[in-house]
């Protein structure tokens, strides 16, 4: 049975991030807060757990999650060597809403769907999240909807189309955007803009003048 906790009580929220984090540990999902949308999280590291945060969205392997991490630092461990615009890029627009596709080491032991040996990651710049996330280390997080249904900007609009696929539900008010993060990848030749979103082009452009569009 899922739990709620609404996270503008700082009871609700300390007892939520204890219970979200026991939920991540044994392989179950949580509803949070980020900076763009309301995001379903699981354990990066557990592929049990990641198989049944793509069933709850509906969504296959050909959609690897995206993970999210509390710090540059973090993202460092799951990459032997990052791209030189990646240092350029982390400093500009993290913590925040940019996503950096790389090449993610051998030896990690996670199934992240069909990610053809690349991860994209991002540091959100909410503090609910980063609580959780300092608490679990690396999260497997998709926005929080069915696949093909719009992305939640409300706990309830997730609790509406999860259910009780989902063992805690954070519910940090309506989220500052609607509008998902921006991609660049930096796992080939030249980092490339994948996708459009809170971060224009043109600000992404004044970092990385190399940038390419898909």
């Amino acid at each position: 049975m899922s739990t709620y906790f609404d996270c503008s009580d700082p009871e609700q929220k300390a007892a939520g991030l204890q219970e979200a984090g026991a939920a991540v540990r044994r392989g179950g999902l949580v509803v949070l807060a980020t900076d763009t949308v309301y995001g379903v999280a699981a354990d990066a590291f557990s592929p049990q757990a990641v198989g049944a945060l793509l069933a709850a969205k509906g969504r296959g392997r050909h959609k690897p999650s995206p993970v999210l991490v509390d710090s540059p630092a973090a993202l460092q461990q799951l990459t032997d060597e990052l791209p030189e615009p990646a240092e350029a890029l982390i400093e500009a627009f993290w913590p925040g809403g940019l996503t950096l596709v790389v090449r993610h080491r051998a030896s990690l032991d996670w199934d992240l769907g069909e990610t053809g040996g690349t991860v994209a990651v991002r540091m959100p710049d909410h503090p609910l999240a980063l609580d959780l996330l300092s608490a679990t280390g690396p999260l497997a997080v998709s926005s929080a909807n069915l696949t093909d249904r719009p992305s939640p900007q409300e706990c309830a609009e997730a609790r509406g189309m999860l259910g009780e696929s989902v063992a805690v539900y954070l519910d940090g008010g309506r989220t500052p955007g609607a509008v998902s993060s921006s991609i660049v990848d930096l796992s080939g030749a030249g980092p490339l803009l994948v996708r459009e979103g809170t971060i224009p082009e043109a600000d992404l452009r004044e970092v990385v003048p190399a940038l390419r569009r898909k």
